[in-house]
């Protein structure tokens, strides 16, 4: 299991927060995540992501039903940062 920590922008924080994309999208591939929002900018969020391996998280972020999900979910792509743990 490799855990990683993503940070990135959102339209609407609520929407965001509520949308069922997240566990549609990437549930299905053992993949899960816990939610975070940044108290000090409305629009920046972040998640600590378990992923069975990054080949696998890899190939769900090249789907279709990614980007998809991100266009659902209000994602601002070009802010989508990714650190691994080591």
């Amino acid at each position: 299991m490799t855990t990683l920590l993503i940070f990135h922008e959102v339209d609407d924080v609520d929407h965001w927060l509520s949308s069922p994309r997240r566990e549609e999208t990437f549930g299905p591939t053992g993949i899960s995540a816990r939610t975070f929002v940044d108290p000090q900018n409305a629009n920046r969020v972040g998640l600590i992501v378990d992923v069975p391996d990054m080949e696998t998280f890899q190939q769900v972020m090249a789907s279709e039903a990614a980007a998809e999900a991100m266009k659902y979910d209000g994602v601002r792509a070009d802010t989508l940062v990714t650190l691994v743990e080591r």
